[in-house]
């Protein structure tokens, strides 16, 4: 067999590019996040979430949103945004009541509560005002092209199934919980999500009233 010799620069060369690889690989395992448990979950939405959400995240108010069978990715997000982050004044939705719950959760926990509650079966809502579901329908499905509103069927789907971690779920949702959301991202008291501050800004408050009545009732 014919040997090669190499030089000690090249040594060093390649030395250096092997030990980092092995950087790279160790900081991708120490940046990945954890395999997510939902039965983990179940047992902090039990101790902590169930007086308003119910522990399988069917609510019975109202003004508690329902969040069975919401998108595990979306529900990671809004309860990462209830938390001030690392060089940030304020949190990015804010909520007092939303913060004090998730101030001592990790970043484990959440992605193990959403997994949970993304695991359970919604027992959805239903649309109540039969005079103005026509007009709900229409916004959802079509917008209200002289505002420039596009349908909401456009991110969230025809029957209201959203898009993982983009758009959540909104079909079988509390009229009254999607209409408070709308109304704060017209008034700027909710903004993460500028797409729907932009979107709700052109809203009058009869239209939000209908297009969320009717997403209560969709399937």
């Amino acid at each position: 067999m014919i040997g090669v010799e190499i030089s000690g620069a090249a040594w060093l060369r390649r030395s250096i590019i092997v030990m980092s690889m092995f950087a790279a690989g160790a900081v991708w395992a120490q940046s990945a996040p954890a395999k997510v448990d939902p039965a983990k979950g179940a047992t902090i939405a039990a101790q902590v979430c169930a007086a308003c959400h119910a522990a399988d995240g069917n609510s019975t108010a109202p003004a508690n949103p329902k969040l069975a069978g919401q998108h595990a990715d979306y529900l990671y997000k809004q309860l990462k945004n209830f938390k001030v982050q690392p060089g940030a004044k304020q949190a990015e939705r804010a909520n007092a009541v939303m913060a004090a719950f998730v101030a001592p959760l990790s970043d484990a926990d959440m992605r193990n509560l959403a997994a949970h509650f993304s695991m359970q079966t919604l027992k959805p809502s239903a649309a109540r005002n039969k005079d103005i579901v026509e007009l709900g329908q229409r916004i959802y499905r079509g917008g209200i092209p002289a505002k420039n509103v596009p349908a909401c069927a456009g991110c969230h789907s025809p029957n209201g199934a959203g898009l993982p971690a983009q758009y959540p779920m909104l079909s079988g949702q509390f009229a009254e919980y999607t209409q408070s959301q709308m109304i704060g991202f017209r008034q700027g008291t909710r903004k993460n999500a500028p797409r729907m501050s932009a979107i709700a800004a052109r809203l009058s408050d009869e239209e939000i009233q209908a297009v969320s009545d009717y997403i209560a009732g969709l399937r």
